[in-house]
């Protein structure tokens, strides 16, 4: 049977996504109606997004949101929290077009439908799970979270070729993934809390690629994006450097499958057109 401490962190996990996707619709719209932000003048781009009530309310619910994800990564496995977190991608996909009143387009049904079918197969594939402490060594991290973070750099280099909302937003992806990751690898505690300061810069500098991401893409490419990134990145370290263990037999498959089709879904659905 599903253990209680991971159902209640997957409950967590679905609370926490409805949260963080209405405030990236609420940010985007925020971000659109201030004048344009810049890497290079970062204390003016700051201060332009935090005079804005309409972004601290949308800053707020993220908030509301990373709080409530962060106790469902002490209460169930990464893996297994993200992949719930990446279904919330339907909800982003009904909340952009709801906030520009139209209608929902075929490709977003597909990615909607993809999604659900992933949660489901994914709720399934939970039957026999049972409490599993992951961990990491340092040095595995450490690496992991640098070439994570020379990615994201090599992506910000790249939008002075291909424009600013794409690369940005891949950047920030990337960067709020390591984040989550550099979270739970802290709560092995002693060295691991070092990992502490790579999450505040993660997050930090994530969020702000994202906000001007915002600016020069749809807010289903820019959020959809990252958001596909922040939920499969961080997957793909737990089954690697944090050694979470996929189940043997069919529950094995239908976690795999319900990897893919949320992947799946999510790309559907960040394949939007950029208004850069």
């Amino acid at each position: 049977m599903l253990d209680a401490q991971i159902a209640g962190g997957l409950a967590l996990s679905v609370a926490s996504a409805l949260t963080l996707n209405w405030a990236y619709v609420q940010e985007h719209g925020a971000a659109n109606d201030l004048p344009p932000l810049s890497l290079r003048h970062p204390v003016r781009s700051v201060r332009l997004l935090l005079g804005s009530r309409e972004w601290l309310r949308g800053v707020a619910a993220e908030f509301t949101g990373f709080a409530l994800y962060v106790i469902a990564l002490a209460m169930a496995p990464l893996s297994l929290v993200q992949s719930v977190s990446a279904g919330g991608i339907a909800v982003l996909a009904y909340l952009s077009a709801h906030r520009s009143r139209r209608a929902t387009t075929p490709r977003e049904r597909v990615g909607v439908g993809l999604s659900l079918l992933g949660l489901i197969a994914l709720a399934i594939s939970l039957i026999e799970s049972v409490s599993h402490q992951s961990s990491a060594s340092v040095a595995a991290l450490g690496f992991w979270l640098g070439s994570s973070f020379a990615v994201a750099a090599l992506a910000i280099i790249a939008s002075g070729r291909y424009g600013r909302g794409v690369p940005y937003a891949i950047a920030a992806g990337i960067l709020l993934a390591s984040g989550d990751v550099s979270m739970k690898g802290a709560f092995e505690g002693h060295w691991h809390l070092i990992f502490l300061a790579t999450g505040v810069i993660g997050y930090g500098v994530g969020t702000v690629l994202l906000q001007i991401a915002y600016q020069h893409a749809a807010v289903l490419t820019a959020a959809g994006i990252s958001t596909l990134l922040i939920n499969s990145v961080p997957i793909v370290a737990a089954t690697t450097i944090l050694g979470e263990q996929v189940p043997d037999g069919i529950l094995g498959v239908l976690r795999v499958a319900a990897f893919a089709l949320l992947v799946s879904g999510a790309v559907a659905l960040a394949r939007g057109q950029a208004h850069d």
